[in-house]
């Protein structure tokens, strides 16, 4: 296995991300936060990709995926938790703060610890899923100087930034 090869198999949460790239953190956070509602892509039975509307939430280390119970979308994920979700753009074309994207798994919660901590924070309609993410690459792309900017984050791999005129 090459190293690039076992970093693109590792994960983290958000906390550890937080962590290693603090500033990229809080620009990805501050994208998500400026919408509600985000693009979650999630694999059908066939393989092929669906997207869906999701809300997410950042608590105590942890980026949260909540769900209507039943919903296709955490079907998806409890048959295969790979994930892509991508934040808000807006409104018109700005994308203030860059595209920001996140890859990974999601983990269900079933703890009813973990749980009611986020019923307490979060006061979701219930019943309903609730999933944890493991981080496996975060990308924020912007437009800088007439030129396109690319930051990806792998776990165990320094942040790498490609400049494209």
């Amino acid at each position: 296995m090459t190293p690039r090869t076992a970093a693109a198999s590792a994960a983290a949460n958000w906390a550890d991300f937080t962590t290693a790239e603090p500033a990229l953190a809080a620009t990805v956070e501050a994208r998500f936060g400026a919408y509600t509602h985000h693009i979650l892509a999630t694999l059908r039975k066939d393989g092929s990709p669906r997207t869906t509307g999701l809300e997410v939430r950042f608590l105590g280390g942890e980026l949260w995926l909540g769900m209507m119970p039943g919903s296709v979308k955490a079907l998806d994920l409890r048959r295969d938790p790979r994930f892509a979700l991508q934040a808000n753009p807006g409104d018109g074309t700005g994308m203030g703060g860059g595209d920001v994207r996140i890859g990974g798994r999601a983990i269900e919660v079933e703890d009813p610890e973990k749980r009611a901590a986020y019923v307490k924070e979060v006061e979701p309609p219930e019943p309903f899923h609730l999933f944890r993410t493991e981080l496996t690459e975060v990308v924020r792309t912007r437009v800088e100087e007439a030129c396109l900017v690319v930051q990806v984050w792998q776990p165990g791999e320094p942040l790498r930034t490609v400049r494209r005129a």
